[in-house]
């Protein structure tokens, strides 16, 4: 049995697990609040996808959105992320397909001098074709990095004119109105996301 056969049926049980405790308590207590509840993160972008179109954050008005920053040419932590991140979600929606269609994946690279549309379309597609792979100009890039709190900085330059990109490390999910809920801890594999995304997508 494939990793997806065995978090969706991990997943499911939880879920039903979690209903049945819900219907056995009347007047329970309130639902917890997601950790990241009122934190000023995100706000609108204009960026590019892999066809060359502008996207803006409220294109995904009513959806779901996680949201990572990367790069393409990252060798081992951003593939690694992403993996882990989207096996998750897969996982999540085979269990809760309603709920797991109303999730939007991002992946918005800090490295535009070499991320075209072309080649983050490339990187997002070797993950899921669902995943959206989003460049723009270094401005355009900058401005939804500083919406969303990321720190990114280009590393030196090797001797054949390669290099790396320092950047933050956090998986980001937000709500239908563009809120702020939760980070998802890619880190820790593809069944903690899926756990986390099961607590906050309803």
């Amino acid at each position: 049995m494939n990793i997806h056969a065995n978090l969706s049926r991990f997943l499911a049980g939880l879920i039903a697990a979690a209903a049945l405790a819900t219907s056995a308590c009347s007047g329970g207590p309130a639902p917890i609040e997601p950790p990241l509840a009122g934190a000023d993160i995100g706000g609108d972008f204009t960026l590019i996808n892999k066809d060359g179109e502008s996207v803006s954050w409220s294109d995904f008005a009513g959806q779901y959105r996680i949201v990572y920053f990367g790069f393409a040419y990252c060798p081992d932590i951003c593939p690694t992320d992403m993996q882990r991140t989207i096996q998750g979600l897969e996982a999540f929606t085979e269990a809760e397909p309603e709920l797991g269609a109303k999730i939007a994946a991002m992946f918005i690279t800090i490295d535009p001098e070499r991320d075209t549309p072309k080649v983050v379309g490339e990187f997002a597609n070797a993950f899921s074709e669902d995943l959206i792979g989003l460049t723009g100009t270094p401005e355009q890039i900058a401005d939804a990095a500083s919406k969303f709190r990321v720190f990114y900085a280009k590393g030196a330059e090797s001797a054949g004119g390669g290099y790396l990109m320092d950047h933050s490390r956090i998986v980001y999910l937000f709500g239908p109105d563009g809120e702020p809920l939760a980070t998802l801890p890619a880190d820790e594999g593809a069944e903690a996301v899926a756990r986390e995304l099961a607590k906050w997508v309803k």
